[in-house]
């Protein structure tokens, strides 16, 4: 009966966590030698093209202004680029001052708010042929100065897809902190890490950029309610695109500040990528077999277990080990969760490293809890739209 139990379900579990940690090193120590796909601002660009920055916003009025009077001021001749800001649900006040500005506010009204429906709108409402490339940027995020001229030479070496930088605005509590790492470790592993590789970067959701017509097909063949930046990946991938990243490209993007928000986020995220893996998993092995590996690359990413669960099940089973005095349970998890932390450690840049005191892995044990209990949530996060608020700053999560 126990070796039913050991070939039928032990067995099969530990090959995938193992696999788990495997292919996190492999993409961190492999990050650690390169992976960007910039170009010197030195170089003269070959065409200055014509690009839309699209703003998704959902109830964003209290970061909106700030952020659409951050982009105004980036460093690209400023007739070369407008500013969209798809204005869902927002106050009249707020509309009132954004039309003030030098901008097209488009407004938009859906019986179910998402993102991917925002932009699709935007993008078919957009000029016909009068942009080269269209860029994303949430409603918090702040372009650097030097954004878009990076994004324009990228395109002069011929890439039609590509994602920049994306780092945290704000580290100003713990939760804000260990969200900025998350953030970091992201863009090592699954940006950075990938390009090292010979594989396309990931996209995000927000900082990056793309020809028009290869970023209106994939919108427009989206099927989920939340993540829709897997599923654009995907598509794009399987239209034969790969993905540039840019890490001297850097756009800011607030962090999240308290646990409940930080909770309900992961919800959403958990819940998007098992839709992603129920609907491409098929699609993902028969790329592999057609030679498209980024394709199927793309499906092996999104069959990681989000690094914080993975914490939480490697720590277990190492407790459990000493608890029962199992060597054997004790080695295989000690292995296991040696790889995960020196894959974090080797994806954390020293300046969020130097922000993290004794006191805030207090923060961090909440965090795991809270990423095992936001689980609970998944059927409605699959089933409705949680925007992640922006502008709220719990002072009680230092």
């Amino acid at each position: 009966m126990l070796s039913i139990i050991w070939y039928l379900f032990i067995m099969p579990i530990s090959i995938y966590l193992g696999l788990n940690v495997a292919y996190l090193l492999l993409c961190a120590i492999a990050g650690r030698w390169g992976g960007g796909d910039d170009v010197p601002l030195t170089q003269n660009p070959q065409k200055l093209r014509r690009i839309a920055v699209l703003i998704p916003a959902y109830k964003e009025d209290k970061v909106i202004i700030d952020s659409v009077e951050a982009n105004l001021q980036v460093d690209y001749p400023r007739e070369l680029f407008d500013l969209y800001v798809i204005a869902d649900s927002f106050l009249p006040t707020t509309l009132q001052t954004l039309k003030a500005l030098p901008i097209h506010v488009i407004e938009v009204f859906f019986e179910q708010s998402t993102v991917q429906k925002s932009i699709t709108f935007a993008l078919n409402q957009l000029p016909h042929n009068q942009y080269d490339i269209v860029a994303i940027s949430d409603a918090d995020n702040h372009m650097k100065p030097d954004f878009l001229r990076r994004i324009n030479l990228a395109f002069d070496q011929g890439w039609q897809v590509v994602q920049g930088h994306r780092i945290a605005k704000n580290t100003n509590t713990s939760v804000a902190v260990f969200d900025a790492m998350n953030e970091e470790v992201n863009n090592h592993l699954f940006r950075k890490g990938q390009r090292a590789i010979g594989m396309s970067a990931s996209l995000i959701g927000s900082g990056m950029a793309f020809e028009p017509k290869a970023m209106i097909k994939g919108m427009n063949s989206l099927q989920t309610i939340g993540g829709y930046d897997k599923e654009l990946e995907m598509n794009l991938l399987l239209d034969g695109y790969k993905i540039a990243y840019l890490k001297d490209a850097y756009i800011l993007d607030e962090k999240v500040q308290n646990l409940a928000v930080f909770e309900r986020q992961r919800s959403r995220w958990i819940a998007a990528q098992i839709h992603f893996i129920k609907f491409y998993f098929k699609t993902g092995i028969v790329e592999l077999f057609k030679g498209n590996v980024h394709a199927f690359n793309a499906l092996v990413k999104s069959l990681i277990v989000p690094r914080t669960l993975l914490l939480a099940i490697l720590g277990i089973g190492f407790l459990a080990g000493l608890v029962f005095l199992s060597l054997p349970t004790l080695t295989f998890f000690g292995i296991l969760l040696s790889g995960l932390v020196l894959s974090l450690v080797l994806s954390i840049p020293d300046y969020l490293l130097t922000k993290v005191s004794a006191k805030d892995f207090v923060t961090l044990f909440q965090l795991i809890f809270r990423m095992v209990r936001s689980l609970l949530n998944l059927n409605k996060a699959s089933k409705s739209f949680l925007p992640t608020p922006h502008g709220e700053v719990d002072t009680h999560a230092k």
